[in-house]
């Protein structure tokens, strides 16, 4: 049978340099040679296979599809599925997450209409957000992994598996990660020690990935290690390093950014009231660097920008408890301090800080600041503010404990209430109406 390939070739060629092929269909008296224009015999042709194609064929004799096992979770309510069809529309990976999260600690499972999308979301995302995949899978269960084997732009949920400490030394990257996640998991001790001894063989690639893993379970056992990766030679292991030691209280490198930033900042009382004195490093010194803080780009040509960077990750670096204790003060006292032109920095260092150690306190304090009439001006404070809403405890979005936009509020801050909102009742809605 002459196939549509065919004809299209003939076209390409051209009916004066190549025969038109005679298409055969089963049922009909073989089509006779033309003897008009051959362009138009093609045309014929063409409109004949088209027509045979679009009224079906014999049906192939197909093998079963294999049964998916049950799940005797029940689903999420209606709300629920609702919600997350808008996540899924907005591709909002946090909000995913944080969702997903919920779910699986529920023991609930999304609707199975909604599992494509979900898998279809985790592809797309995973190369950034590695937990969203395996979280697609957790809440998914056995239908999405049934799925996955039907379609290989899902492979990725069904990817063989390695027995026992062969996915550790034999597997590929992604293995090797699930392996060291399923551990830490189970036994954080065991995981940190199979993340040492594997440290000096590790290329720069899998010392992120081994990091990356370890900061969900992040213990004060880890800190002399961490200590250790501050030396590393890779600027991004020292720099990650950094970070997890950042958001682990009581680490060494917290009171070293402590005695940093008590140096930059200091309150003083005068007859206008409290106020805070800023003294911004001078420089990126050589301990600075250490600890994670990189000279900018444009250190040396424009001394106050960098100066007020350098100030921000020294703030953003040191524990929000440091200012509530050595000023005798309460988060939202110090937040309401005046600060001159170095408000915007210490709003923005504050709500780092915060973030990383899931202080809800000082996250409460800036967010109620911020609503309360102390314009985000600046692009990174409005980023904080939107970073805020997103790690806030979800309590603060209850409707009755929200402050009202008053009219002239600018964008940014009815943008941060409803993501409050929006993670209150999606929460919410998992703990109500389920529905199998």
């Amino acid at each position: 049978m002459s196939t549509w390939h065919d004809l299209v070739t003939a076209s390409l060629i051209g009916t004066e340099r190549s025969v038109v092929p005679a298409p055969a269909i089963p049922g009909l008296p073989a089509t006779e040679d033309g003897t008009g224009d051959p362009a138009a015999v093609l045309l014929d042709r063409a409109a004949l296979l088209t027509a045979a194609r679009r009224a079906g064929r014999r049906p192939d004799r197909a093998e079963p599809l294999p049964v998916c096992e049950p799940d005797p979770r029940p689903a999420v309510s209606p709300a629920a599925s609702r919600r997350l069809a808008r996540m899924l529309a907005d591709a909002d990976a946090a909000l995913l997450i944080e969702w997903l999260t919920a779910v699986v600690a529920r023991g609930l499972r999304p609707a199975a209409q909604h599992l494509p999308a979900l898998l279809d979301q985790a592809r797309r995302l995973r190369s950034k957000h590695a937990a969203l995949a395996d979280l697609v899978a957790q809440a998914g269960g056995p239908r999405a992994r049934w799925l996955a084997g039907l379609n290989p732009d899902w492979g990725f949920m069904a990817a063989p598996t390695l027995p026992g400490d062969d996915a550790w030394r034999l597997g590929s990257r992604g293995q090797r990660r699930a392996y060291l996640a399923a551990l830490a998991a189970k036994d954080p001790d065991a995981a940190l020690d199979l993340v040492k001894n594997g440290w000096a063989a590790a290329d720069p690639a899998d010392r992120i990935m081994l990091l990356s893993v370890l900061a969900d379970g992040l213990g004060p056992a880890a800190e002399p290690l961490l200590e250790a990766v501050l030396d590393d030679p890779a600027v991004h292991a020292r720099t990650c390093a950094a970070d997890l030691l950042a958001r682990q209280p009581g680490s060494a490198l917290g009171q070293r950014m402590a005695e940093r930033a008590l140096r930059c900042v200091r309150l003083e009382r005068s007859a206008r009231g409290p106020h805070l004195v800023i003294t911004p490093p001078a420089d990126c010194d050589a301990s600075m660097r250490r600890d994670g803080i990189t000279p900018g780009p444009a250190a040396g040509s424009a001394p106050i920008p960098e100066q007020a960077r350098l100030l921000r990750e020294v703030v953003a670096r040191t524990p929000p408890r440091t200012w509530t204790d050595s000023f005798g003060l309460t988060a939202a006292q110090v937040v309401a301090l005046r600060s001159g032109t170095w408000t915007p920095v210490l709003f923005t260092g504050w709500a780092r800080a915060a973030i990383a150690q899931r202080d809800h306190d000082w996250t409460a304090a800036l967010i109620g600041h911020a609503l309360a009439g102390r314009l985000p001006g600046t692009a990174a404070e409005i980023q904080a503010l939107g970073q805020l809403a997103r790690r806030a405890d979800p309590v603060r979005g209850v409707p009755d404990t929200l402050p009202e936009l008053w009219p002239d509020a600018p964008p940014v801050v009815g943008a941060a209430l409803g993501v409050l909102r929006f993670r209150y009742d999606m929460l919410k809605e998992l703990d109500h109406d389920h529905s199998g």
